[in-house]
């Protein structure tokens, strides 16, 4: 029950790979990717003897995070409650976080494996989707030659979703009835929000199957605690996580991961920064950007255009003026984190 449960509620386990071939309880399983056919002039296998071998590319998903609930309660609330009382109740919120964890995990993975997409900056949120969309349906390389569209997911953050869903209901002859809670299609794909998906990321586009996490659950055990009148409530569970088409999986998030503070400058009309990290890291830089409103810049942004710092010197910047910081990449220039503070100027 526990399982099935999760099943209808979790996001990921709609959307998970589970084209899987081996036995979880060894510890792993194993996803393929075959490579397209190529055609042949006719008659080449018969001229060599032998066809054309197919190429398949393993993914080994390892059956690595290992977690448990248990939980004691109490003869006398056993008592006021019944056993089975309490095990409805823990059985829910097990649920519940069962599928928070599931899904968290999942989405993080989306996030470490896939590609950032940066949205036109005068493009509504209907046309970013579709765009988005647009770049995973026509995906061509060694495996894929285009994807269906019934193929694809999106998986918005609860804000993008009702963005997407006052746009809607706002558009003449939109095929959306504005009293339903959700609507399941756009353009041909599947959408869902979900609020476990990383904190910046405004949707994800893959196709299904992208991502596999083989999950183990351990049944229910009641058991009574020794030299107590306690009794013990456990469910143990064991999962795996990782992308099996990283390139069939796009994101669009806006940049995060500084921290940072803001002092008066040594001289008249500069500000210090203080970033944590402290540390570009390597093949990476730092850059900023001031003004009366700067917007934090998407995850893949080019920020040429912006001005070098070295992390510790004075920023020129008017109090109560806006400073976003970023570390690029610094081949590209693309925007890996970001941050953003306002200004406190020396007087």
């Amino acid at each position: 029950g526990v399982v099935g449960k999760v099943q209808k509620a979790a996001v990921s386990m709609a959307i998970k790979n589970q084209d899987l071939s081996g036995d979880p309880e060894a510890g792993s399983v194993e996803a393929k990717r075959f490579q397209n056919a190529a055609a042949a002039d006719y008659g080449t296998a018969r001229t060599a003897g032998y066809g054309s071998k197919v190429k398949g590319k393993p993914v080994t998903i390892p059956i690595d995070t290992d977690r448990e609930f248990v939980e004691e309660i109490e003869a006398k609330d056993i008592k006021l409650l019944g056993v089975q009382g309490l095990l409805e109740r823990r059985s829910a919120n097990h649920q519940l976080r069962l599928r928070a964890e599931l899904d968290t995990k999942f989405f993080a993975e989306m996030l470490a494996a896939g590609y950032a997409f940066v949205p036109d900056a005068n493009a509504s949120i209907l046309d970013t989707i579709e765009a988005a969309i647009l770049k995973v349906e026509t995906t061509k390389n060694e495996y894929v030659d285009g994807v269906p569209r019934d193929m694809i997911t999106v998986v918005c953050s609860p804000e993008t979703y009702s963005e997407i869903r006052n746009n809607l209901d706002n558009t003449k002859n939109a095929n959306v009835t504005t009293d339903m809670a959700e609507f399941d299609y756009f353009h041909g794909c599947k959408v869902f929000s979900e609020h476990h998906i990383p904190t910046g990321v405004k949707f994800f586009v893959a196709v299904d199957g992208s991502v596999a996490q083989p999950v183990l659950v351990r049944p229910y055990t009641a058991e009574r605690i020794p030299l107590s009148e306690a009794m013990a409530v456990s469910m143990f569970f064991y999962y795996g996580t990782k992308a099996v088409t990283p390139d069939l999986i796009m994101y669009v998030a806006t940049a995060s991961g500084l921290t940072i503070t803001a002092a008066a400058g040594s001289t008249s009309g500069n500000t210090k920064l203080t970033v944590l990290p402290a540390t570009a890291g390597s093949g990476n830089a730092f850059v900023y950007k001031t003004g009366t409103s700067v917007a934090v810049p998407f995850v893949g942004e080019d920020l040429t255009a912006w001005t070098s710092w070295n992390g510790t010197a004075d920023i020129a910047a008017a109090t109560g003026n806006d400073v976003v910081v970023a570390i690029i990449d610094s081949a590209t220039k693309k925007c890996i984190k970001a941050g953003k503070v306002k200004s406190i100027a020396h007087a």
